[in-house]
């Protein structure tokens, strides 16, 4: 069966992996400022071309362009601190996958977005291209209860007396 088997051991190639510890990482902290359009729902994009960490099996560099979709709540991402923290990642060892995962928490932890999607593509390595994507979405939100349905009228017309058949 397909679920019968083990996986087999981390590492077989013997190599000294080494990630940063998220408490050494040392990253640039991320600043807001307020939305003055809270309710308004507007998306806000940034393609960050230049990040840079140290791949933990190789000690190699890794390149990536990094792509934030989000739409904010009630505070925005300050550019130049978003510049500098993805820049102190350039000193860091974290694999790809990690990467992502930890520019989505710090993303949301700074802003408390509503909705927000991080996409790591990554340059090709021994012929493999990586491109990794997470994604948050604010739960809370008040949903309306199905009793209050709206509906919109597309046109009306007058009353008149129809006699059915019992068709």
């Amino acid at each position: 069966m397909i679920n019968d088997f083990e996986l087999p051991p981390v590492n077989r190639q013997g190599l000294d992996i080494r990630s940063t510890p998220r408490s050494e990482m040392n990253l640039y902290p991320l600043d807001t400022f307020p939305y003055e359009f809270v309710g308004r729902k507007i998306k806000i994009n940034f393609t960050i071309p230049e990040f840079t960490a140290i791949c933990p099996f190789s000690d190699f560099p890794d390149f990536a362009t990094i792509y934030i979709e989000y739409v904010p709540n009630e505070r925005c991402i300050e550019l130049k601190s978003l510049k500098l923290y993805i820049n102190s990642f350039r000193n860091v060892k974290i694999f790809h996958e990690h990467a992502v995962n930890v520019i989505l928490e710090d993303f949301v932890k700074a802003c408390d977005p509503l909705e927000v999607k991080i996409v790591g593509d990554f340059n090709v390595r021994g012929n493999i291209k990586t491109v990794v994507e997470a994604k948050y979405k604010r739960k809370g939100r008040k949903k309306k209860p199905k009793d209050t349905i709206k509906l919109k009228v597309l046109k009306e017309e007058p009353a008149t007396s129809v006699i059915h058949s019992g068709i």
